[in-house]
């Protein structure tokens, strides 16, 4: 099952002007970070080690800069951001479910520049909404200070759960039903005094102030505000 994919085209590595284009993605963000966001941070993850080392404060730069919406000065990271297509090859990196799993489909074939993967992944994660572009970005830059292959490992990473622990492929695929597990509630969706009253009791519990874990509180709020936005835009 396709779950996220991200299409890129770039110059040829003999062409004297290098050049970097997005194509058609399939990206869902929700919740987020989603099924787009896990890929866009796998991919940063699986091609920033042969990004030349002295690009990477620039590539930094730029998820901030995107993030936040300025306007971006080309060429960056001595490829140049386009829209055009004609005269790139094309790349195609795919997020696929398996069951409870998930795994990489990248295009690894002769050729494939990581300059150009990296800032593909950085620019799409640029276009998403504001209101989830932050989660995302965030992915992007875990996946950014990732050093090691392209494995399960790189997922759980990029997706939050930690290495050695199985990605959940259910919180992404059914937003709805997620919501409803985190805040311990059956469906039909609520309506909305039932959601807000049992958010505020279980925000209370996970607060430290409460006896939430200070480590983990932070996660868990965010879990459940996410949780409450969802089941109030149903």
């Amino acid at each position: 099952m396709l779950l996220a994919e991200l299409e890129v085209f770039q110059s040829r590595p003999i062409a004297p002007t290098r050049r970097v284009a997005l194509g058609s993605c399939t990206l869902p963000v929700t919740p987020a970070p989603g099924f787009g966001g896990i890929l866009l941070g796998a991919v940063a993850g699986a091609f920033v080690g042969r990004v030349d080392a002295d690009l990477l404060a620039d590539l930094d730069r730029l998820t901030h800069q995107l993030e936040h919406g300025y306007r971006i000065p080309q060429p960056r990271l001595r490829h140049r951001f386009q829209t055009d297509h004609v005269g790139l090859t094309r790349r195609v990196h795919r997020l696929v479910g398996d069951g409870e799993r998930m795994h990489l489909d990248l295009d690894t074939s002769e050729g494939t520049s990581p300059g150009p993967q990296v800032l593909a992944v950085v620019y799409a994660a640029g276009r998403l909404p504001i209101e989830v572009r932050g989660p995302v970005m965030r992915v992007v830059r875990r996946g950014l200070r990732w050093r090691g292959p392209a494995d399960q490992h790189l997922l759980d990473v990029v997706s939050g759960r930690g290495a050695g622990l199985v990605a959940a492929v259910g919180r992404y695929a059914d937003p709805e039903a997620w919501a409803l597990g985190v805040l311990g509630l059956v469906g039909p969706t609520p309506d909305r005094r039932a959601v807000q009253t049992r958010f505020r009791e279980l925000l209370r519990v996970a607060h430290p102030d409460h006896g939430g874990g200070r480590a983990q509180a932070p996660e868990r709020i965010a879990e459940l505000t996410e949780a409450r936005r969802i089941l109030l835009a149903s």
